[in-house]
């Protein structure tokens, strides 16, 4: 089973079973040749369409379609999503950070960003020197950064607090 919302309006159902294939319990009769990567052809009640895939994101589980001059965008989940959202665990890839701390003992050569900045994940927030290298400590998850601990030339020491988030 899985449900496939379409542009955040439309919600289907759709289950798969050897070579059946059914939306919202109806049997659906369509044939559909893979063209190559991104692309499918699909004949369903005597229309011809191509399809483009135009983006995908596994992590999300969503996905954008152009088919003709339309785009859809999807965004599908399957029955164990649905129980960690019945359990209410289904938010837990947005983390709330409180704050970053200094992985190692090190001197700061230089800060990224600046209170009020918001930065994503991944994102750059200072650069630690410890052991002769220079490492880029990068964000945690989405955050806002509150306050900053440090300037450039300080000293840390492991596990001080570096940054705060709001």
């Amino acid at each position: 089973m899985l449900k496939v919302k379409v542009n955040d309006k439309f919600s289907f159902e759709v289950n798969s079973e050897r070579d059946i294939t059914k939306i919202n319990s109806r049997v659906i009769k369509a044939d559909i040749v893979r063209i190559n990567d991104r692309t499918y052809h699909v004949i369903h009640n005597g229309r011809s369409y191509n399809a483009e895939l135009i983006c995908i994101n596994r992590d999300e589980k969503s996905c954008s379609i152009k088919v003709g001059t339309n785009i859809y965008s999807m965004q599908m989940s399957d029955q164990f999503d649905e129980l960690l959202h019945q359990l209410g665990m289904d938010n837990l890839k947005s983390t709330k950070v409180p704050e970053v701390k200094a992985p190692m003992p090190g001197l700061v050569i230089r800060v990224l960003a600046s209170e009020g900045d918001e930065v994503e994940k991944g994102g750059n927030l200072f650069v630690l020197e410890a052991m002769k290298m220079e490492n880029i400590i990068k964000a945690p998850a989405d955050v806002k950064i509150k306050s900053i601990k440090v300037k450039p030339g300080d000293k840390v020491e492991k596990n001080q607090v570096v940054m705060v988030f709001s």
